[in-house]
């Protein structure tokens, strides 16, 4: 059973930090490019930034300079580091994982991230 589970959200002060983890298990990790998407209230679930399989990785413009992914292919995880949080980056946090060769596309359950002014 394919399993990605999201931590660290939180609340937090504007210009503050988290790092959200994801842990993923019932796949070969390797095999799969990864991403961060949110959903804040009443919008449609965006990308925030993506870490393919090979190549390089994509941010959301409105994330540039602020947030990094990365992984760690031997432990199953992916990580977000978030950094001078903004209101509007309140939302809910899902990582997901997709395998291009087999359109195998898993997500996590989400966790939820909130910024006060």
């Amino acid at each position: 059973q394919v399993q990605l589970v999201e931590s660290g959200g939180g609340l937090v002060q504007a210009g503050g930090s988290l790092r959200l983890s994801c842990a993923a298990s019932g796949i070969i990790f390797g095999f799969y490019g990864v991403a961060w998407y949110r959903q804040s209230q009443g919008e449609q679930r965006e990308l925030v930034a993506a870490l393919p399989r090979a190549g390089t990785t994509d941010y959301a413009d409105f994330v540039k300079g602020r947030f990094t992914i990365s992984r760690d292919n031997a432990n199953n995880m992916v990580y977000l580091q978030m950094n001078s949080l903004e209101p509007g980056d309140t939302g809910v946090y899902f990582c997901n994982a997709h395998n291009a060769m087999t359109d195998s596309d898993y997500w996590g359950q989400g966790t939820q991230v909130t910024v006060s002014s």
